[in-house]
């Protein structure tokens, strides 16, 4: 029993003597000297780490500019997104809480566009660039592009963008590029994916999807603030046979040099979406 008392009073000893050791002031196992060195080392190593992290990043700021990329080898064709923001649309025409939410995303996206705050912005001459010049102290005005020039999908005489009607309107968008001045006469034109007998019916908005070369170029957020780019409103006029059933249908830009047929990237110049609607 003593030798058993004797090893335990031993252990407790040397755990009090690892933690703080009076006779050397060892402090877990470290002098006040060597715990003093260490983290000398320590603030030294992580000090010159985050003073080349910092010059790093310096260097790389200088070479941003603040209105325009600096390289843009890469995005020379923008793609294109459709809005409600998905890409499978499914609803019941006679169901308003299974439309709601993508009459709700229409109707936030189209604010920007309200004709009190178009007024704002300068009447263009169409079928022509709207060249600012390239000084960057001048802020550049932007062309109007009213809410009104989607008519019949506004959601202006229709607050349900028809798709109370099952006839839903489809906004399509050209993704911003800085700079870029689309050759020809540029448009969207779309068409379901799968060979019908008949072809599916569409109107658009503006007429015959144009996207006006009175929009371009774009000089970027900053430099030119009220900008916003021009949609196409596409209106499904579905048929009878097109309810109840899944339709594929693909938007292009077409009439112009932007490509719109590249197979490793699939929204270049053309975008996808599949929409069911059911009576």
């Amino acid at each position: 029993m003593a030798n058993k008392e004797e090893k335990a009073d031993d252990k407790q000893s040397s755990w009090k003597d690892f933690i703080y050791n009076p006779r050397t002031g060892e402090f877990i196992g470290r002098t006040a000297s060597s715990w003093g060195l260490i983290l000398l080392f320590y603030l030294v190593f992580y000090g010159f780490l985050a003073g080349m992290f910092s010059l790093t990043m310096w260097v790389m700021l200088q070479t941003l500019e603040d209105h325009t990329p600096k390289y843009r080898d890469r995005v020379a064709n923008p793609g294109l997104m459709i809005r409600p923001r998905s890409l499978e649309i499914g609803f019941n025409r006679s169901i308003p809480q299974q439309y709601s939410k993508y009459v709700q995303h229409l109707e936030s996206f189209l604010q920007q566009y309200n004709d009190s705050l178009q007024d704002g912005n300068e009447i263009c001459t169409k079928g022509e660039y709207f060249e600012q010049g390239d000084d960057v102290a001048v802020e550049k005005k932007a062309c109007q592009f009213k809410r009104s020039f989607l008519r019949q999908c506004s959601g202006l005489a229709d607050g349900n963008f028809g798709y109370s009607e099952g006839q839903p309107c489809i906004l399509v968008k050209m993704n911003r590029v800085i700079g870029l001045r689309p050759k020809g006469d540029p448009r969207i034109s779309c068409a379901a994916k799968v060979q019908r007998e008949t072809p599916l019916q569409m109107q658009y908005f503006p007429t015959e999807g144009i996207l006006d070369k009175s929009y371009y170029p774009y000089y970027g957020k900053k430099l030119q603030a009220s900008y916003v780019q021009p949609v196409v409103a596409v209106k499904l006029l579905l048929a009878e046979e097109d309810y109840n059933s899944e339709l594929v249908i693909e938007c292009k830009v077409e009439g112009s040099d932007l490509i719109n047929n590249d197979e490793r990237d699939k929204f270049m110049g053309r975008v996808t979406f599949r929409i069911n609607v059911s009576k």
